[in-house]
């Protein structure tokens, strides 16, 4: 099979036919970005580059069997000024149109986000064929509806693999954590319910001091009603037993989705005598007992004992970054498949990209055809083109 990949970026098409387990003898790809075709270079050191989409000579009709790739967002999507075809990123569709027309290839499939339907119309247009719709938190545990249109036949009869944050977490992540105070909280919700995302807005120049103020609380699972093409997703904090945001394009620079965080110590309750500035004086008989939390350093319980209130968790809520492999993990990408290349620009990379077994999954429908071709009963009425 010969491959044509527009606006290829990184080589997640490539890495999506890998899985597909579909045999590619020729992969040519048009790309700009210099980090992005050295990530595919070091990935995949045969893919053939051909440089600007709009330079590019055309190959001859019928020699390319696949055309794929995913025409900037950025005039389409809600997370920007939706500008459509008047923004310059957006007119590169009409070269993969351009493109498809002439070369006419066997299949294609051209990508891009959720938008308008009047946007989508126009391009359903052009393209032929109405698209489908398929979020990714099918296949991982972010959030992002994407289009797709193709002529190739889907299986939209997708079983969810139930993936939530913390499946894809590293143990060794090297972030320092960020103490969610909830004294700042605005609501007087508890910020460690564990059925409930907690969002969180640093104050204006804070850093990493720990000033975070709680904003408001995210119903796991319905992380995409709030952050779906959302820049206050990259002010927000994501309960490790829900989704991720969508990724989006410009990472870095503290743009990284952060998730929570707990820690648990052994304790025990004990009551102790308090003076007004809350100093123990347990020696001043005249003083009120008052219960207090007495916390181990050393990850133990205490001994235990008859009495419950010997032994508590405690349990401490904190926020940190999502590291680069943890946003690989999320678009399904190999550990350290951008490595190589700055933090900022393996962001960037990571959220350009495509979800790889999203698109591993629509091209296995090319497979399937062929099955359908020689009588195979693997075709059913659950695919559709």
């Amino acid at each position: 099979m010969n491959v044509l990949s527009l606006f290829d970026g990184m080589s997640c098409g490539q890495l999506a036919l890998e899985r597909a387990n579909i045999e590619v003898d020729n992969y040519f790809a048009c790309e700009i970005d210099k980090y992005a075709i050295q990530i595919a270079q070091k990935n995949f050191p045969d893919t053939r580059q051909w440089g600007d989409v709009t330079q590019i000579k055309l190959p001859t009709e019928g020699s390319i069997d696949l055309l794929m790739g995913g025409s900037p967002c950025q005039g389409f999507s809600f997370a920007g000024d939706q500008l459509a075809f008047d923004d310059p990123r957006s007119k590169l569709f009409f070269e993969f149109v351009r493109i498809m027309n002439a070369i006419k290839p066997k299949y294609f499939l051209l990508e891009n986000v959720v938008m308008k339907k009047e946007f989508q119309d126009i391009i359903t247009e052009y393209m032929g064929v109405e698209p489908i719709m398929i979020n990714s938190s099918l296949f991982s545990a972010q959030n992002r509806r994407r289009l797709y249109w193709t002529n190739i036949p889907v299986d939209l009869d997708i079983e969810d693999k139930g993936l939530v944050l913390k499946d894809i977490l590293q143990e060794d992540h090297g972030e320092p954590p960020v103490p969610i105070n909830e004294r700042n909280a605005r609501h007087h919700k508890h910020p460690y319910q564990k059925s409930l995302c907690a969002t969180a807005t640093m104050h204006k120049g804070a850093g990493n001091n720990g000033m975070t103020i709680v904003d408001r609380l995210i119903p796991v699972g319905e992380a995409e009603e709030y952050a779906h093409y959302n820049y206050r997703a990259t002010k927000e904090v994501y309960h490790m037993n829900g989704k991720a945001p969508t990724l989006l394009t410009m990472q870095g620079g503290n743009r990284e989705p952060k998730v929570a965080t707990y820690s648990a110590k052994g304790g025990r309750i004990v009551n102790r005598r308090l003076n007004a500035d809350g100093v123990r004086k347990d020696y001043q008989m005249d003083l009120p007992l008052t219960p207090q939390v007495e916390i181990r350093n050393d990850d133990k319980t205490n001994c235990l004992t008859t009495i419950q209130k010997d032994n508590v968790v405690v349990e401490d809520m904190t926020w940190r970054k999502l590291t680069p492999i943890e946003c690989e993990r999320l678009q399904t990408l190999p550990d350290n498949y951008t490595e190589g290349v700055s933090k900022t620009q393996r962001y960037k990379m990571i959220g350009n990209g495509w979800t790889v077994d999203v698109i591993a999954h629509i091209l296995k429908g090319m497979e399937c055809e062929k099955q359908y071709l020689l009588n195979d009963p693997i075709w059913d009425e659950r695919w559709t083109v």
